[in-house]
């Protein structure tokens, strides 16, 4: 498999930012939603995900074959 630099760099920058908060998931979650508060406050956009609306995906459907 190969190595991708900015991968590894992602992967050591989210390593990295979970070592301040001592891998506490609340406490990364906390930072995380104070920095995206700030940053909305600063008037940058925040796109919200869009919601999962039910029977948008793939219907099952029966189909008998003849022979």
């Amino acid at each position: 498999m190969l190595n991708d630099e900015i991968v590894d760099e992602v992967r050591q920058t989210r390593e990295n930012h979970a070592a301040r908060f001592n891998f506490d998931l609340w406490a990364i979650y906390a930072d995380l939603k104070k920095s995206q508060d700030a940053r909305v406050a600063a008037g940058h956009p925040c796109v919200s995900p869009p919601s999962a609306a039910p029977n948008t995906g793939f219907r099952r459907v029966h189909v008998s074959v003849r022979r």
